[in-house]
């Protein structure tokens, strides 16, 4: 952890127990995520006049925003890549191993489809899992399928059918859960705060994530 960041921790863990602050995301988490939503922004954004002809004629230059959209997906894996590796990328790599680590009320959850509302939470809720599953995976599948639409002539018509349906419902659903994302994160205002500061309350945490606040604070919680 650099040394403005120790000193950052140490000045939001004084106070009142359940207003004293814990660090939730550190600076490589944080830039990570804007840099991976700029990129997903920029994507979403060239993606509306390659697929809709009247958004095309308004803008223009297809060929030079085909390019955009090209190596913007190409490069997208590249900061994520970058942030979970070194010494610097130690918590990216803790979080990211969470998202696969699911607790009894959180299985439990699952197979009611969000209707047993007592969960048990991680550092992240089922919700929160599901969505960096399905981001994660995503990248993977458009990379893959935006590659051969884009270098078309290497493989056979099936495959560049195939891959343009999977690359055009895919990100539809990838819009969906974008806009769903955000949503969530503008009706959670404190959790919303804590990927620009990287702190959240104690408070919160135990009301919204205590397993997680247990390990921090090297308490134990069962199952």
């Amino acid at each position: 952890m650099h040394g403005s960041e120790v000193r950052m921790r140490q000045q939001f863990e004084t106070g009142d127990n359940d207003q004293r602050k814990i660090l939730r995301f550190d600076g490589v988490e944080r830039l990570a995520h804007w840099v991976n939503a700029a990129f997903f922004t920029a994507l979403i954004l060239t993606a509306l006049p390659l697929y809709f002809g009247q958004v095309e004629a308004l803008v223009g230059r297809r060929a030079l925003i085909a390019e955009i959209h090209t190596w913007t997906g190409i490069i997208l894996p590249v900061p994520l890549l970058i942030s979970m590796s070194g010494s610097w990328g130690k918590r990216f790599r803790a979080d990211l191993g969470r998202f696969g680590l699911w607790n009894r009320s959180e299985l439990k959850w699952l197979r009611s489809i969000g209707r047993d509302l007592f969960v048990q939470s991680d550092k992240f809720n089922p919700g929160q899992k599901l969505n960096a599953l399905f981001i994660g995976s995503s990248i993977v599948v458009m990379f893959g399928t935006g590659f051969i639409l884009r270098w078309f002539n290497f493989f056979p018509l099936d495959w560049r059918t195939g891959a343009t349906f999977v690359h055009d419902v895919l990100a539809f659903a990838i819009v969906v859960a974008i806009l769903g994302h955000i949503f969530f994160a503008l009706t959670h205002r404190e959790a919303l705060r804590s990927i620009f500061t990287g702190y959240v309350s104690r408070s919160w945490a135990a009301q919204h994530a205590r397993r997680w606040l247990a390990e921090e604070t090297h308490g134990s919680i069962e199952d």
